[in-house]
Order: C-alpha cells, then structure tokens, then sequence
C-alpha cells in the first residue's frame, strides 16, 4: 500500500485516481485542486508518493509542477508523478533537471497514459520506488527533435530502440522482454549505445538522465 497526496483541478478525473488508488490498495491521504493545498499536505503529513498535475489555479499555468519541485527541495527524495494534458518537453526538462540529484523518484505522464490503468500503476509503483518514469510520446518527441544529430545517427534501429526504452526509465530485464530478446542482447546494444554517445554506462536513474541529457541536446553527461 502506498500513501499518496494526489493534486488534481479537474474534479472528476481527481475523484476517478481516487476511486483508482483506493480500489487497488493504495490510500489517498489527501486529494486537493490547487498547489497551495498540495504543499499544505505534503508538509503536514509526508506521503510514499505525489501525484500532481503540472497546471494548477491560480494560474493554470505550471504551480503544480513548481509546487512539486520546491516540495523535493524541502523533502528531499519525496518522488513525484507529474501528469501533463499534453506533451511539453520543457516541463520535463525542468521536473528531471531541478529534481534528480537527491535519488528520489521522478515520473512525468500524459494523462492520456491514467487510462491506460495497468501502465499508470506500474508507473506509480516505479515512481515510489526510486526510479525514473518519462512518458513514451515525450520521447519520441525528443528523438525526433534530435534527428540532425550525428551520433544518433551512427545507431542501428534496434540500438534506437533500445535508447527509446532506456529514456523511459526501463531496466535491461524490462527491455528485454519488451522487445522479446535476451537480456545478454540487451546488455551488448546498450554498451554500444553508450559507447557511440559517449555516454557514462551508469546504471538506475543515472542511466536515464544520461540519456535524456542527450537527447535535450544538452551538454554530455
């Protein structure tokens, strides 16, 4: 069972990721529309996990995924699934870059993905537990975004796909079957797509944000 503070405007779909969470385990500790109340909850009782929206009053603009980062600054390590309407590769670029050094889970979802139940639960569960979700949309956006790039270009299409799987925040045996080969092949593509980005072969988070550092188009990991 993971507690969790959820922050949604919209108060169907926040009665609807109530019903969700407390159907399948989980229990809601607090379910709020704005960011103020969010960090009031947060701060009043610590949950296993934050799920936010990125816009909320009074601007519907970014409070939620602002309020989710000061949240981390406060509460280091406090992992948090941030739900976007649509696909903003900035909004992403900002939760992973001000939130990833203190180890702490990060997740960043369309909300199309919540109707797809079995992947959001699975993606709060890896949230909770330290590791690094991204949306697969937000990376194909981002490979698309990077197609002039040269050494993007010097992979294979399989070792594309494995990068593809590697941005989202997937492990070596979650590739693996995904792409229904073996693990050893897995392990042989992500070396050469390290080795052909220049890239540290890190392994957990680190890996991810190597890869998604990339791919922004920022300066190597």
């Amino acid at each position: 069972m993971l507690r969790v503070v959820l922050a949604e405007d919209a108060v169907l779909l926040r009665a609807g990721l109530v019903e969700l969470l407390t159907r399948v385990g989980h229990r809601v500790t607090a379910a709020v529309g704005d960011a103020g109340e969010l960090a009031r909850a947060v701060d009043a009782d610590r949950p296993d996990v934050v799920v936010t929206d990125v816009r909320m009053p009074p601007g519907h603009r970014d409070e939620g995924l602002r309020a989710a980062l000061e949240l981390r600054a406060r509460h280091p390590g406090l992992p948090v699934l941030v739900l976007s309407q649509y696909v903003a590769t900035a909004y992403a670029t900002q939760l992973l870059g001000g939130g990833a050094s203190d180890g702490g889970g990060l997740g960043y979802l369309l909300k199309d993905r919540v109707g797809e139940v079995a992947d959001f639960l699975d993606a709060l569960d890896r949230v909770a537990g330290g590791q690094t979700v991204i949306d697969p949309e937000v990376v194909r956006v981002l490979l698309r975004q990077r197609t002039d790039d040269e050494p993007l270009r010097r992979l294979t299409p399989r070792e594309r796909e494995v990068l593809a799987l590697m941005a989202e925040g997937l492990n070596n045996q979650a590739i693996a079957r995904r792409l229904t080969v073996t693990e050893a092949s897995v392990v042989k593509h992500t070396g050469n797509i390290f080795m052909k980005l220049e890239l540290d072969p890190a392994d957990g988070n680190r890996r991810v944000l190597a890869v998604l550092t990339h791919l922004r188009g920022d300066t190597a990991a």
